[in-house]
């Protein structure tokens, strides 16, 4: 039986209440594209904590516990600096917050480049840390040694084509890719070749429209688009740009919510009641029992 966390008034703090739901499967995910078509879009999100996890998990197929908590939770400069243990506890508050979605985890720059066994000793310690169901890593053919080796070992990996942001500093910077006859080649190409070494999902990133429209039709493995094309077979977005967090998002985040104005106004209100001593009430504390 799977688990999820619900809050729990007294403490507000999550224990674990059984749902009697099966937690879909890196599989089921592969399933869903029949004959080169996905008739149901898989909807993947980022997820970093258990508590968002668990608002996000009813609504998702995929929950990702993507490298950019660097830039999202620790303000890092790029995903370059993460680490294996910062993923490992993110990504195990995740999984113990959803009892629905897949979790993927993102394998962070420098665990997994050296060799199909660095790969593997980092991924199955991933794994075993976190309970989550697979990684994801960046890069397209150069990669697809170490992919074939992690499927063939019980491993399901997501793989990571077009902008990877772990290479910003090759890359030169975050612009979108694919704008060259060779690199749009290219990308078709790296997507091909992690398909055939076993992906059961690619995310492809900012690239321009044609080039994710036709690496979605080059590959058995359904695509995720960010900054892609809604043809392709699912899409992800960074939650807190979607929610509305950041002042600035990339250009291919459509904004659903106003959060950072909502906690904007509710700070403020808070601040202004403790400076004129409206807060607490006799409702927010203890008196002596009569």
């Amino acid at each position: 039986m799977s688990t999820t966390y619900t809050l729990d008034t007294s403490t507000s703090r999550a224990n674990p209440t059984p749902k009697p739901m099966k937690r879909l499967t890196a599989p089921a995910i592969q399933r869903r594209k029949k004959d080169g078509a996905t008739e149901k879009p898989i909807v993947m999100l980022t997820a970093y904590t258990a508590r968002m996890a668990q608002i996000l998990d009813p609504h998702c197929d995929m929950l990702l516990v993507g490298d950019s908590l660097g830039q999202v939770i620790y303000g890092l400069p790029s995903t370059v600096p993460v680490t294996l243990e910062m993923m490992c506890a993110h990504g195990a508050a995740v999984v113990r917050g959803s009892y629905h979605s897949v979790v993927v985890i993102d394998m962070p720059f420098g665990s997994y480049e050296a060799s199909p066994q660095q790969a593997f000793e980092s991924a199955s310690h991933i794994l075993k840390e976190t309970g989550a169901a697979a990684v994801k890593l960046e890069g397209g053919e150069a990669m697809a040694e170490t992919v074939a080796f992690l499927t063939a070992r019980g491993i399901p990996v997501v793989g990571h084509v077009g902008l990877t942001p772990q290479a910003v500093n090759a890359l030169g910077g975050y612009a979108a890719r694919g704008r060259s006859d060779a690199e749009a080649e290219k990308i078709v190409g790296d997507a091909k070749a992690l398909d055939q070494a076993g992906v059961f999902a690619i995310v492809i990133e900012g690239v321009v429209e044609p080039i994710a429209i036709a690496a979605t039709k080059a590959v058995g493995a359904p695509t995720i688009g960010i900054g892609a094309s809604a043809q392709c077979d699912g899409q992800v977005l960074v939650t807190e740009d979607m929610l509305g967090l950041f002042e600035r998002t990339p250009r291919f985040v459509k904004t659903y919510g106003t959060m950072a104005e909502t906690i904007d106004e509710t700070v403020k209100q808070y601040a202004a009641e403790v400076s004129d001593r409206s807060f607490p009430t006799e409702a927010q504390t203890y008196q002596p029992k009569s």
